[in-house]
């Protein structure tokens, strides 16, 4: 018998199915990224950013459309992550806008729900790009508008057809952009999707969802945990956060959280008291950590440090709850202007309070906030006005959801795609300035500012015609690669020699965690002899991840 239509709980059981899918295949997503560094990834990404809304979905009780709408909206729009979740939170936004008003979901609904989710995910995007996850949502949905045209009524014949298209368009996104058939992959957000449409399918039909792992292996054969191995680390990063508990954490939910964390990494600490828990695991997958604990309650203080080049282990101490503690104050005044920065490392932090920032998010690459976090911060500092400095590309999508779904305060963003920039763009504020003069003024001066990040590759690859191996030092720069090779110290300074032109006076050098403080100093006196008309600082900005960030202005 032709199943004809799709009510709430079918439609619940469908969303837990695809995002279940997803997130068991997140780590091969991941490596279907062609920039071969240590970030937080689009599977990540992408995982983290339906979990907050399965979130919202497992607290209702036998919800009806317009209940179960509203939970995957809010709950994906809250937790969206990177710009693989943005994307994603929009597309469910979108899907969500039409499908709340009805008791049941036909054809013709489904292939408007599509329409809306692509027309809500390109309007998010300044400048979408082809070849990526927003061309295969775009796929997905003029499938499904020929076949409603062709007055196909059976939702399986329907969603087989679209699917089917889907995993083409899919296959063909190496012929839009050249990069990714360069590394010989498909686009990793596109994957993630149809991970997500698959899951739901196989819900649809009644099926238990293939979890496998595809053989195919994208860009090295090797996978994250063998590349942390050959660096004779089994672990690779220290993470740490607490846990804001919304639900009950006994003893038994203690041991089971325990096991878990010991089936992915090893040091493990959990201190519990009655509000909050204190998690400490060394771990090659920090997400797989914290989308547990995201089970018992809201998440606080993360830090995410890279240990290829630690000694020792850090052992944890428990951070004093003030949030619980303080009583609230009296009714405070509201300031005119506040700024807003995401930083990841302490001294960048430092810098960033030092010029006058009211709230620093910890985030960055290799956690990057989410939208919520974002609103939580501009919330907090209690300003008409809110200047927010994402510093990072990935995050700036983030920032601007932030900015439409504040009611009360006029937030500003200024789309800083580094910390260098932020830190420019703070400098020049103005007080005796308008907003609007403000914002022109730092959007101008971020361009001014070039921005290189040394990092290293985990796998081996070919990008912009330089042979990348696993474990080679690479020195980023705004638009691309700009040095390769196996010298820390001789990649970063070819990679400043790659930077430079006759107009530019100041070169900055922040050096991260990993970098000793005498080997910073080499490479500032090396700097200085190469460019002697040029001003050179440099800063401990204890970021993870990239051993240098410099900046040339």
């Amino acid at each position: 018998m032709a199943l004809n239509n799709i009510d709430a709980k079918m439609l619940s059981k469908m969303f837990l199915a695809g995002a279940n899918n997803l997130d068991h295949k997140k780590e091969w997503i991941n490596e279907l990224n062609v920039f071969p560094v240590p970030d937080g990834d689009t599977g990540t990404n992408m995982t983290m950013t339906i979990m907050a809304a399965v979130k919202e979905v497992m607290s209702l009780d036998e919800p009806d459309m317009k209940a179960l709408s509203k939970a995957i909206s809010s709950g994906s729009l809250r937790g969206a992550r990177g710009n693989s979740g943005v994307i994603l939170s929009q597309l469910l936004r979108g899907m969500c806008k039409v499908i709340a008003d009805y008791d049941e979901i036909t054809i013709p609904v489904m292939t408007e729900a599509f329409e809306k989710a692509v027309e809500t995910a390109y309007k998010a995007v300044m400048k979408p790009k082809e070849g990526t996850i927003l061309t295969v949502s775009k796929g997905l949905y003029e499938k499904a508008s020929e076949l409603c045209n062709q007055g196909v009524t059976d939702m399986e014949l329907f969603f087989q057809e679209v699917i089917a298209h889907g995993d083409y368009v899919l296959s063909q996104t190496p012929e839009m952009l050249p990069v990714l058939k360069q590394a010989g992959v498909v686009d990793s957000g596109g994957q993630g999707l149809m991970e997500v449409v698959h899951g739901a399918f196989d819900a649809l039909l009644g099926k238990e969802t293939d979890l496998t792992i595809p053989d195919f292996k994208p860009l090295s054969q090797k996978s994250t945990k063998e590349v942390q191995e050959n660096y004779d680390i089994k672990f690779g990063y220290c993470t740490e956060f607490i846990i804001l508990l919304e639900k009950v954490f006994n003893i038994k939910h203690e041991i089971d959280f325990k096991a878990y964390l010991e089936s992915i990494g090893d040091s493990i600490v959990v201190v519990a008291d009655d509000e909050i828990v204190k998690v400490h695991v060394h771990t090659n997958d920090p997400g797989m950590a914290i989308q547990k604990a995201l089970q018992y309650g809201a998440l606080s203080n993360m830090k995410i440090d890279n240990m290829r080049i630690e000694h020792q282990e850090k052992l944890i101490k428990m951070e004093e709850n003030q949030s619980t503690q303080q009583t609230p104050t009296p009714k405070q005044e509201l300031k005119e202007v506040a700024f807003v920065a995401v930083s990841v490392g302490e001294g960048m932090s430092e810098i960033f309070k030092g010029l006058g920032v009211d709230s620093v998010i910890e985030g960055g690459q290799t956690l990057n906030p989410s939208t919520d976090d974002i609103l939580n911060a501009i919330e907090a500092v209690h300003a008409k006005n809110v200047f927010v400095f994402p510093n990072n590309k990935n995050i700036i999508l983030a920032a601007s959801q932030a900015k439409e779904m504040s009611e009360s305060v006029n937030v500003i963003v200024i789309p800083t795609k580094t910390i260098p920039q932020g830190i420019s763009a703070i400098i020049n504020y103005v007080p005796e300035r308008d907003l609007i003069e403000n914002e022109e003024n730092m959007n101008e001066e971020i361009k001014r500012v070039r921005t290189g990040q040394v990092t290293y590759a985990v796998r081996d690859t070919i990008i912009e015609e330089k042979e990348i191996k696993q474990g080679d030092y690479m020195g980023i720069g705004d638009n691309g690669i700009l040095s390769v090779g196996t010298d820390m110290e001789k990649v970063a300074f070819d990679m400043v020699r790659n930077m430079m032109n006759d107009e530019l006076e100041l070169i900055s050098i922040y050096y991260g965690s990993d970098v000793t403080v005498d080997a910073a100093e080499l490479l500032k006196e090396k700097i200085e002899k190469e460019y002697p008309e040029c001003d050179v600082e440099l800063q401990f900005g204890g970021q993870p991840i990239y051993y240098y960030v410099v900046s040339a202005e």
